[in-house]
């Protein structure tokens, strides 16, 4: 029962990836593709763990993280970009 709903979670999950990966690509504005280039961030940090439950290594959970941690201040490194033109102040 369980192979079952890891394989229904990586279905949806890739399912939800793909259409963030439609929505950079054809997003009519810069702020719609950064909050879609964010959720691509979660929903490959939700495969990232759903692979590591899979394989039973707590390993995959630290490769997370640290994706997590990259994810974050990329997004607002490209916002605040976006706002004023430069990142350093």
């Amino acid at each position: 029962m369980i192979e079952m709903a890891m394989t229904f979670a990586f279905a949806c999950f890739g399912l939800g990836l793909l259409i963030c990966l439609w929505r950079v690509m054809f997003a009519p504005t810069i702020p719609d593709r950064i909050l879609a280039l964010d959720t691509m961030v979660v929903n490959m940090i939700a495969l990232i763990v759903l692979y590591g439950m899979h394989h039973k290594s707590g390993l995959y959970f630290e490769a997370s993280m640290l994706f997590a941690m990259t994810g974050f201040v990329s997004s607002v490194a490209y916002a605040k970009f976006i706002l004023r033109g430069d990142i350093i102040e």
